[in-house]
């Protein structure tokens, strides 16, 4: 019986090849995004999932209010890992990182440097945190000594080739000398942090010291089994009054507390976050890496389904608009004694084969489509040909698709009754039923959505890199890791400015761009109470040099830029507006002066530093747009580093490189050139914005290809249905273009009304979407007319070529059999 159906449902394949091709080039297209949506999202929901005890290890999370700044991130005090041990019996272990950005590495002996960004300081307790396997060495006291390196498989097969890496050294940033005490395996890029470099953490004074009003450190922890971390985080209450409200006591004076700072509109709470919850859940200051959103998670897997059923949509259009030719069918095998069930399986095989066949053609395309998705998507997703679950799950799959698609029309196609068939009576079926026209509506209402929140992500992105940001991003190029020239860092630049392409120049690791040097600490406006709470301003402290505000194209609107000619200005600063606003300064703030606490392993406001306000900058964006502009505070460096920013006039791009290269060489020779364009570090901050908008640009395409696939089939056989009465029309006078639209109006109609359906849809989908920015675009109706146009546009387009071709057959031959 089984392979009577088989053969049965083969020969209508072969019977109806152009409706075959179509659901098979439909579903398999559908089949193939599904599969490389699914591959994403198990490679997201993995993250993390390969450390041993995973689901037991935490990060500390801080939410503090201060100074008018919300600091919502990973950051923790640095004691705060050797307390914790101590102090609760819940935490078995816990490890701090501390970054300092990258490093110049080289071998012992050898003069040439290379760039290092995967180096981070880090507790001892690292391996015991992280259960990652140690290849050479042992685990328990790799980190434990001062100027002691951990390195993974990768930087000890770079370095060290072919030997044993322990016990040997390696130099980092010229001077500082690390023993390599292990050789670890090569984290997993389905890894939250990847480091080659671990720092033995017991080596940096800044982990040493017991200041737990400093948030530097990401802070780890390893909970026991069975312990509750809710409980523990109940206990953080009782952290804070035993550590931090006597510091807060020593600043503000005797009885002083969090109280007084919640009083002011201040915040000061830790929370743990779980280690499986930070690709998908987390978006912090301080994060190792950028992070995925599970809400794009959620979204793809219903992109991926709704593309899915939309193929599947097809079919059953098809299968049921057709019903007519197989109605004969239907009633002579009842007749001849076939039961219901008997019809079914017979019409589930027939989806079930072309569900198969579209399975197999899809595991090509998705093969060939992987390394665009991945280039597109930042991954390294690849097909598990060597897991049999795999095979398993495609089998299923396969099975399930074919019985999703064919569920409904193998019901309906056998319940039709014989006598009414053998009558005639089921001629007009479905051709025009509200089933049919419903699944087309939701076809495109699907579509129309995905188009729109392309155009709003383009449109965005569009805004973000045409906003006034108050800078001058354009045609400045940087140069990393100036402290490679040592001495020479001023020489240098004067030395790139001789050429004439080169308009000006600055030195400086503070730059408004993300992954360049931040500092910030709390400052008060003169004749002002340091000891009321609500007198704090936090502000960004960027000490840069005098042709900063020129080289970066700020301007300002008070008082005046940094001068040689004031010796003064040693001591001087400029604020933005938003400092200037949140000061509260009364008068002409020019001249007026700002206090901080000093620096140093201990916080006493007795002891205070200030600066003298020469001039106000205008307002620049230097984080995402998502975020407000927080208060900056600019003074001078007597030793600036960090980045060298030209400014350049000259459109010969390969010019200045080729310059700042040579002359890099002569100051720096063996040290690494490293250089990027200030536009590139700012469009590097969303990416993955970009990312998404060609992902769902693709999403959109493949949806509307699919929907189109099922419309233009739909279409043919409407025309094939209708080929006697239109020879009749065309015989009694109707031109092509009354025909055409008499083809068509159905079909625009749909079309039209899953514009309405998919407007209000996707205006809440996409207001949800934007509400991140702090600074966005208007989403006027352009959008929603320029969605609902183009998919008329397509949708006429395919409806068009089977209509006209219609119009224009010869009604001799359609009327010829009458």
């Amino acid at each position: 019986m089984l392979k009577n159906h088989l053969l049965i449902a083969i020969r209508n394949l072969k019977k109806h090849k152009f409706y075959s091709l179509i659901n098979i080039l439909g579903l398999s297209a559908g089949v193939a995004v599904c599969l490389i949506i699914c591959l994403f999202v198990i490679n997201e929901l993995s993250y993390d999932r390969h450390f041993k005890n995973a689901e037991r290890i935490h990060r500390i999370h801080s939410d503090i209010i201060f100074g008018g700044t919300h600091w919502d991130m990973v950051l923790a005090p640095a004691p705060m890992a050797e307390v914790l041990p101590q102090d609760f019996p819940e935490v078995e272990a816990a490890v701090h990182f501390r970054s300092r950005g990258s490093y110049l590495v080289k071998r012992q002996g050898e003069s040439e440097n290379i760039k290092e960004d995967g180096v981070i300081w880090a507790g001892r307790d690292f391996f015991k945190v992280f259960e990652i396997p140690v290849l050479q060495g042992t685990a328990d006291q790799a980190l434990a000594e001062p100027n002691t390196m951990a390195i993974s498989q990768k930087a000890a097969d770079k370095y060290f080739p072919g030997q044993e890496a322990v016990g040997k050294s390696l130099i980092l940033d010229h001077d500082q000398e690390f023993r390599i005490t292990a050789v670890y395996a090569d984290i997993p890029k389905n890894s939250h942090f990847h480091f080659d470099f671990l720092l033995g953490a017991a080596g940096l004074d800044e982990a040493k010291r017991i200041i737990w009003l400093s948030n530097n450190f990401q802070t780890y922890l390893l909970l026991r089994e069975g312990a509750n971390p809710a409980d523990l985080e109940a206990k953080f209450t009782s952290l804070i009054q035993k550590h931090i409200e006597p510091e807060i006591a020593q600043l503000f004076g005797e009885g002083a507390g969090v109280k007084d700072l919640v009083n002011a509109g201040g915040k000061l709470e830790f929370s743990l976050q779980p280690l499986l919850d930070i690709h998908l859940k987390s978006d912090l200051l301080g994060e190792f890496e950028p992070n995925f959103n599970i809400t794009y998670v959620y979204l793809f897997i219903a992109i991926a389904l709704f593309i899915l059923v939309i193929a599947c949509i097809n079919f059953m259009n098809l299968s049921t608009a057709r019903s007519a030719n197989r109605a004969k069918e239907v009633g002579i095998r009842k007749v001849m004694g076939s039961f219901k069930f008997h019809l079914v399986r017979q019409f589930l095989m027939e989806s079930m084969v072309i569900s198969g066949i579209a399975f197999l053609l899809a595991i090509p395309a998705v093969a060939l489509a992987l390394p665009v998705f991945n280039e597109l998507a930042g991954r390294s997703l690849e097909l598990p040909f060597s897991q049999w679950a795999f095979y398993a799950i495609l089998l299923l799959a396969a099975a399930f698709t074919g019985i999703l698609a064919g569920i409904y029309p193998a019901f309906y196609l056998s319940g039709f009754k014989p006598i009414e068939i053998l009558k005639g009576k089921v001629s007009l079926g479905m051709r025009s039923g509200l089933i049919r026209s419903s699944l087309v509506v939701f076809q495109f209402s699907i579509s129309i959505i995905l188009i729109i929140a392309t155009l709003v992500v383009f449109k965005q992105l569009d805004y973000i890199q045409n906003k006034k940001i108050g800078f001058n991003k354009e045609q400045i190029i940087t140069v990393d890791d100036v402290y490679a020239l040592q001495d020479n860092k001023q020489a240098f630049k004067e030395e790139v400015l001789k050429n004439s392409m080169m308009e000006s120049g600055t030195l400086t690791g503070f730059l408004p761009v993300a992954n360049t040097w931040r500092s910030d600490s709390p400052w008060w406006s003169e004749g002002k109470d340091p000891k009321q709470t609500e007198n704090f301003v936090s502000m960004q402290n960027w000490s840069v040099d005098y042709d900063y505000i020129h080289t970066l194209g700020m301007k300002i609107i008070d008082g005046r830029d940094f001068s040689i000619e004031f010796p003064s200005d040693s001591n001087a600063v400029i604020i933005n507006e938003t400092a200037l606003r949140n000061l509260n300064i009364e008068g002409n703030p020019i001249g007026q002066r700002i206090y901080s606490m000093l620096d140093g392993d201990a916080l006493d406001l007795e002891a205070t530093t200030h600066r003298t306000i020469v001039g106000v900058v205008e307002n620049f964006h230097f984080e995402s747009l998502k975020e407000n502009i927080g208060a900056v505070m600019i003074f001078l460096s007597e030793n600036p580093s960090g980045i060298a920013s030209f400014r350049f006039q000259s459109q010969d791009t390969e010019a200045v490189i080729a310059h700042l290269e040579t002359t890099w060489n002569r100051f720096a020779p063996g040290q690494p050139f490293n250089y990027s364009f200030l536009d590139d570090r700012f469009g590097n901050m969303y990416a993955s914005e970009v990312r998404l908008g060609k992902v769902f640009g693709i999403f959109a395409g493949f949806a509307i290809l699919i929907a189109c696939l099922g419309l233009f089939a739909l279409a043919a056989f409407t025309a094939e249905q209708r080929t006697k009465e239109i020879g009749i029309r065309k015989v009694l006078g109707s031109s092509v273009g009354n025909i055409v639209v008499l083809l068509s109006k159905e079909f625009t109609k749909l079309v039209g009304i899953s514009f309405l359906i998919a407007t209000p849809v996707a205006w809440w989908a996409v207001n949800s979407w934007i509400q991140e920015y702090q600074f966005r675009t208007e989403i006027g109706w352009a959008v929603f007319a320029t969605a609902g146009l183009f998919a008329f546009v397509i949708a006429l387009a395919t409806i068009s070529f089977q209509s006209v071709k219609a119009a224009t057959s010869n009604p001799v031959k359609s009327l010829k059999s009458e």
